[in-house]
């Protein structure tokens, strides 16, 4: 009888061993599984897919902080652009000016109510100028925040008698802001200032 006891008690730990190997195999595969499933999800969330001209393209998302020297530069360019880019029609240089006014702060604002002041714009209208711009390079210091940038730019305005071509370097300083539909890169610019634009070549017509 001792035997059957000693025979059923052993039989009662090897079920107990088998159920506990079970269970630790069971939670690894499970452990296992999420930790793949989260990977998986994490890496479909960094993915998206662009739709260009009927095709599929797929972008990788990364974070700001690695895309801001490209972002700042962008910024810049844009407003350079909207600032600089006229044409002899009032809703034109509106509708350019209202978009380069969201990328900075008051000195921009300063520098168009003054040329404003001093029938520029009038000037550009009346006399069928148009003016364009060509941004050679952008250096921004992102070491230090706000950053510190400097542009280098030459402009081309078209007369009816002539083309003058002018060289153009402006600095100032970014600071970060709300994204938005107006302001896409999220930075604001600050302490606008112009350094040089003067006229380097004028070619007649």
């Amino acid at each position: 009888m001792f035997q059957q006891l000693k025979q059923i008690d052993t039989a009662f730990k090897l079920v107990r061993n088998f159920c506990l190997f079970v269970m630790i195999i069971c939670f690894a595969v499970c452990a296992f599984a999420i930790y793949k499933t989260t990977a998986v999800v994490k890496e479909s969330h960094e993915q998206m897919y662009i739709l260009a001209d009927g095709k599929i393209l797929q972008a990788t998302a990364s974070s700001r902080q690695e895309n801001i020297p490209v972002e700042a530069r962008d910024h810049i360019r844009m407003f350079h652009y909207y600032f600089f880019t006229l044409d002899p029609d009032d809703k034109v240089i509106q509708s350019n000016i209202t978009k380069a006014l969201y990328l900075a702060d008051a000195s921009a604002k300063r520098a168009y109510d003054n040329l404003k002041e001093n029938s520029y714009y009038a000037n550009i209208i009346s006399g069928n100028i148009s003016q364009s711009i060509n941004i050679d390079s952008v250096q921004v210091n992102t070491a230090q925040y706000p950053f510190y940038w400097r542009c280098y730019a030459t402009e081309k305005i078209t007369r009816p008698s002539s083309i003058v071509i002018r060289n153009l370097i402006t600095e100032g300083y970014l600071r970060d802001v709300s994204r938005s539909d107006n302001n896409p890169h999220g930075f604001l610019i600050e302490r606008w200032n112009t350094i040089e634009n003067k006229d380097i070549k004028i070619e007649p017509r």
